[in-house]
């Protein structure tokens, strides 16, 4: 049985328990001299219903990650498995095979070996769905039973029920943390075996990148593992180019839609900005590679560059600052919006222009959130990859040149982890190393956006 019947399941049986309870604390209110309770009959519901659900959830979780690993075990203990090979790529092919026909996500299979372990995966999957069913009822019974038994007149089941939605709000709340945590332990963890093949000197200050994954292992060319062009391509195009872009086009919109626009217009032109954010990165991708490279690159031979080149950062700059505009615009919009009416009307009673209001009151009280909404944009330009993958190319070249083609962190970062490269190779565990500066820059970045935004705001107020 899948997770999602046991999980059925188990909402069945919190809702019998929920009923059972309420109808219990309504008989307690029916028998109390003066018809109250400690909490509400719906209070006493929830808490047995919570004790039915949340226990059964944890084991579904449990479960769903155990269970495939003890059907693969009861089918290798049967007799069939003396004809599986020994180890290798093709002993897991037949298993999956088998396992697909077993659960109905295939008709037939592909190596005719397969076929003998059909019946064992069916067996096996039979016997631990009803084993999952088995302990799912028996867990539910025995938290709802525990739970139905502690409810009486003055049993305070407000407070419990509030501690326990306290519990999983707690939890919901940590998992972004936890997830971060994760992410960075992991990161670590490679970068340091990446590190213990290539010097990280070699790889912060190296001007040259091309890692060859079908090279020794054992003795990597640390010359090859030079990340600079890559950095200065992410940092060329998602903080240069793209922000000359993004910014004052972003920040002047933002002005012209609270200061000057008309209502009915800013009711048509903020969602038609907005919506530019919803357009999947691979149609900017085709717009910027079909479109503005070709413009770009017969504009720039037409002015006598004869290196003009029709994969180029310009083309992945610029496309990339108009996709990030409504970010820039939306937190600008909505901080010039929020600063109080009362400062426009007291600059503009002193005798200020509304030009003068604008760039004196309105901008200097809205800087935290505009800041926010640039380091924002920052953040999503220089983690884009599939614009730079069409517009720029993939080649790791260090030049102040915006004609030429360039790539950046992310690009590379999936060329190295696709394909049939090793994960013990140095040219694999790189991309794991160049992640990892990633999420220190972004972090310095959200770090920095802080500084100001609290500066700024200490001195406003």
């Amino acid at each position: 049985m899948s997770p999602t019947l046991l999980l059925l399941l188990a909402l069945g049986l919190g809702l019998a328990g929920w009923l059972a309870a309420r109808a219990r604390a309504w008989s307690f209110r029916r028998a109390s001299p003066d018809g109250r309770l400690a909490s509400l009959p719906s209070y006493h519901a929830w808490y047995v219903a919570l004790w039915i659900v949340l226990p059964v959830v944890i084991f579904v979780a449990a479960w769903s990650a155990i269970a495939p690993g003890l059907v693969t075990q009861a089918v290798l203990a049967s007799p069939a498995a003396d004809q599986l090979p020994a180890f290798g790529f093709q002993r897991q092919t037949i298993l999956n095979e088998a396992r697909a026909v077993a659960t109905g996500a295939a008709q037939g299979v592909f190596n005719p070996l397969a076929n003998e372990f059909v019946e064992p995966y069916r067996q096996a999957i039979g016997k631990y769905n009803w084993i999952g069913i088995i302990v799912t009822v028996l867990i539910a019974f025995l938290g709802g039973v525990w739970a139905f038994l502690r409810l009486k007149p003055d049993f305070a089941a407000r407070n419990r029920v509030e501690k326990i939605v306290m519990a999983i709000l707690l939890g919901a709340s940590l998992v972004a943390i936890l997830t971060t945590l994760g992410i960075f332990v992991s990161l670590v963890f490679e970068t340091i075996r990446f590190f213990g093949m290539v010097n990280p000197i070699d790889f912060l200050f190296g001007t040259h990148w091309g890692p060859d994954p079908m090279a020794n292992a054992a003795n990597p060319d640390p010359t090859r593992y030079g990340a600079i062009p890559l950095f200065w391509g992410t940092l060329f195009i998602g903080a240069i180019i793209a922000m000359i872009v993004a910014i004052p086009l972003g920040l002047m919109s933002a002005i012209y839609l609270t200061q000057y626009a008309n209502p009915k217009l800013r009711a048509w032109v903020k969602p038609a900005l907005e919506i530019l954010a919803g357009v999947p990165t691979v149609v900017y991708g085709y717009f910027a590679a079909l479109t503005i490279a070709p413009a770009i690159r017969d504009f720039a031979i037409s002015l006598g560059a004869s290196s003009a080149s029709s994969e180029s950062a310009l083309a992945a700059g610029l496309v990339m600052g108009v996709m990030i505009i409504p970010f820039v615009s939306s937190m600008a919009d909505d901080s010039i919006a929020a600063v109080p009416q009362a400062m426009r009307d007291g600059s503009l009673a002193m005798g200020a222009t509304t030009n003068e209001t604008i760039r004196r009151v309105l901008v200097p009280a809205a800087l935290p959130g505009i800041v926010a909404g640039v380091m924002l944009a920052v953040s999503r330009a220089i983690g884009e990859t599939m614009i730079v993958v069409m517009a720029a190319s993939t080649a790791a070249n260090l030049s102040a040149n915006p004609l030429e083609s360039m790539t950046t962190v992310t690009v590379q970062i999936v060329a190295m982890l696709t394909g049939e490269g090793s994960f013990d190779h140095p040219a694999t565990l790189s991309a794991f190393a160049l992640g990892f500066v990633l999420f220190l820059v972004t972090l310095g970045l959200n770090f920095i956006a802080l500084r100001v935004v609290k500066r700024f705001r200490e001195a406003y107020e």
